[in-house]
């Protein structure tokens, strides 16, 4: 049994069954052939999210209070943001992974699902030992304006509702905003050698993109040196995306591996000097809605892309990150995500306990007004 639900159980949590996930926990599209997708309550005709999928349909049914999941590249993140529930990665190895089959160690996490931010916050604190009282600091919000420009979300849904939930509360600076794919291409060097042609994505996040890249290499390799053998030994049957992404990883030669564990380290010290102890940095947890079931193969490899630009934020860093729900939009859920430095994850979960209910308050502000005045006091907030 993995440790981290025999610490759950010994204080006083109840296991009541698993949860379906992608195969091997190597898709994010929460897509399973050979168990079928569990269904994402929100917006049944689309999909969940994965990899933990089975997770956060759970949650968000409403059949328990909380689950389990890994977070490898998003496999948190995304479900939790599809299925309009919270959602938390922690800190690289800030909780502990003996029990669970690697799947790239380097960036492997197990993170959580609730619906409510105070079992959120305690299901942390288990997992977590956290065990001393910290006194409370000022927050510090840094929107992450580039990666905002490309979500599909108005900002008047996300940056505009955050904003004016800070404004009513106590311990919070001003807000500060930053071009941040600029910040990583000056502060992340080693990236240069993964500059790629961002045709497919929007021009100014292409130091996101080769960040991206860098992950989905890291995991690959990561994942060939664990499994390749049982794979070539056990040739499993996988659906076609899946089968697809890990013979890809089994039959790739990688050079240069020194460089992806170089950008990891250079992007968590370049987190650590924006946001220092004080800093909480605000991006949309994903820029695309969940798209409709079976209809990845029609454009996988761009949603993809668009997905990891930004979820790379915290698994190359280490850094922890906490997926908020924001209401709906044309229907599908909407959600913005905060993110922490590396072992900053009890300030990270009192500060969205703090904000949880302005938030809410914000969002059923917000949802009934058919136009807002974004934040720089313009009206056309889709506008940028």
């Amino acid at each position: 049994m993995a440790l981290v639900l025999t610490a759950l159980l010994q204080n006083g949590a109840k296991c009541v069954g698993k949860t379906v996930m992608d195969e091997l926990a190597f898709g994010i599209t929460g897509e399973n052939k050979h168990y079928g997708t569990p269904i994402n309550p929100k917006v049944q005709s689309n999909i969940p999210g994965g990899s933990s999928s089975g997770s956060a349909v759970a949650v968000a049914a409403e059949f328990v209070d909380f689950a389990l999941g890994t977070d490898t590249i998003g496999c948190i993140r995304l479900p939790a943001s599809f299925c309009g529930i919270l959602g938390f990665r922690p800190s690289h190895q800030a909780v502990s992974t003996i029990g669970l089959i690697p799947n790239s160690q380097s960036l492997d996490t197990i993170g959580w699902f609730a619906r409510d931010p105070s079992v959120l916050r305690r299901v942390g604190h288990v997992l977590l030992k956290v065990k001393a009282v910290e006194p409370k600091r000022e927050r510090r919000l840094v929107f992450a304006d580039d990666l905002f420009q490309l979500s599909k979300v108005t900002k008047q849904k996300t940056v505009y509702v955050v904003s004016k939930a800070i404004e009513k509360l106590s311990g919070y600076q001003p807000p500060q905003h930053i071009n941040f794919s600029q910040y990583v291409a000056s502060n992340v060097p080693s990236l240069k050698a993964f500059g790629q042609n961002s045709s497919n994505l929007q021009y100014g996040i292409s130091a996101l993109k080769a960040l991206s890249s860098v992950m989905v290499s890291l995991q690959s390799y990561e994942f060939k040196t664990n499994h390749e053998e049982w794979v070539k030994n056990v040739k499993p049957r996988l659906g076609p995306e899946i089968s697809h992404r890990v013979l890809a990883a089994i039959n790739t030669k990688y050079e240069n591996v020194k460089v992806l564990y170089k950008v990891g380290t250079e992007m968590r010290a370049a987190l650590q000097s924006l946001l220092k102890d004080d800093g909480i940095l605000v991006i949309p947890t994903i820029v695309d809605p969940p798209p409709k079931l079976n209809s990845m193969k029609d454009y996988s490899t761009e949603f993809h892309d668009r997905a990891c630009a930004v979820l790379s934020i915290a698994s190359m860093s280490g850094g922890c990150q906490a997926c908020v729900p924001l209401g709906n939009d044309a229907g599908c859920p909407v959600s913005v995500s905060f993110v922490s430095c590396h072992g900053a994850d009890k300030f990270l979960l009192d500060a969205v306990l703090d904000m949880y209910a302005s938030l809410q308050d914000q969002v059923s502000i917000a949802f009934k007004s058919a136009l807002l005045p974004d934040v720089n006091g313009n009206m056309d907030a889709s506008q940028w």
